[in-house]
């Protein structure tokens, strides 16, 4: 397992580094002091499996780190480490799945890969789309839009990619989660993609705009609203779990 923790406080990095020995004597992290430092190591394969990010360092800011770590490796999962709860909020908004106030202690560590087991049986959901004779097996989560382009469909994926998958539109949204809207006819995207939904108009976290049904729009709607709600229901639920 990859482990990094990013902290440009010299003794928070020995502090952590002491609770991952408690937790676990074999344990060891990648250690940075600065965003940048910790971007260009998560360019490196194997991606890293967790990463602890201090939220506020000197000319940096912790959520916007995320951001782009999200962007380079959708897969590693974030655990944000500060001395305030002001930011959990904003943490949650990329999918943080934990937010320790320090300083770090085993019993978080223990609390962090729990969460990460469930996170991961929960949402390692798989599926594979066919190209030609080239196949791809990715995560349900990476996959942000869905475009019928005559009798295949143009797939999007989080991290650049767009494959041309051999199959109708229909026949593929069979086999996506409940995690994904169609928009109109021929267009489908993963609501947690979604920056903005209008009457008229679904705009997407990387900026595309994408047209709304007229006629389905009330329905559209609703069914957005309705997984905006539970997801913030589960985030809530999972921040008070923590604070136990």
């Amino acid at each position: 397992m990859r482990i990094a923790v990013c902290d440009d406080d010299i003794r928070e990095q020995e502090q952590f580094e002491k609770a991952l020995k408690e937790w676990d004597p074999t344990g060891s992290a990648e250690k940075f002091y600065n965003g940048a430092a910790l971007l260009t190591a998560a360019r490196t394969s194997p991606a890293f499996d967790v990463v602890f990010l201090d939220i506020c360092m000197p000319g940096e800011n912790g959520i916007a780190i995320a951001e782009e770590l999200h962007k380079i490796s959708p897969d590693t999962a974030v655990v944000f480490v500060t001395f305030s709860r002001d930011y959990a909020v904003d943490a949650f908004s990329v999918y943080a799945i934990h937010y320790i106030i320090k300083p770090v202690t085993a019993e978080d560590i223990d609390e962090v890969f729990r969460r990460l087991a469930k996170n991961r049986t929960k949402h390692g959901r798989r599926i594979t789309l066919i190209s030609g004779k080239d196949r791809y097996t990715v995560f349900m989560e990476q996959i942000y839009l869905l475009e019928s382009n005559n009798h295949t469909v143009n797939v999007s994926l989080a991290d650049g990619r767009r494959i041309r998958v051999n199959m109708s539109f229909c026949e593929l949204e069979k086999n996506l989660s409940e995690d994904f809207l169609r928009l109109n006819r021929g267009i489908s995207v993963n609501m947690d993609c979604i920056s903005q939904l209008t009457a008229d108009v679904c705009i997407l976290q990387n900026g595309i705009e994408l047209p709304v049904s007229v006629r389905r729009r009330a329905a559209i709607r609703r069914t957005y609203d309705n997984y905006v709600f539970a997801k913030l229901s589960q985030k809530k639920r999972e921040f008070k779990e923590g604070e136990t």
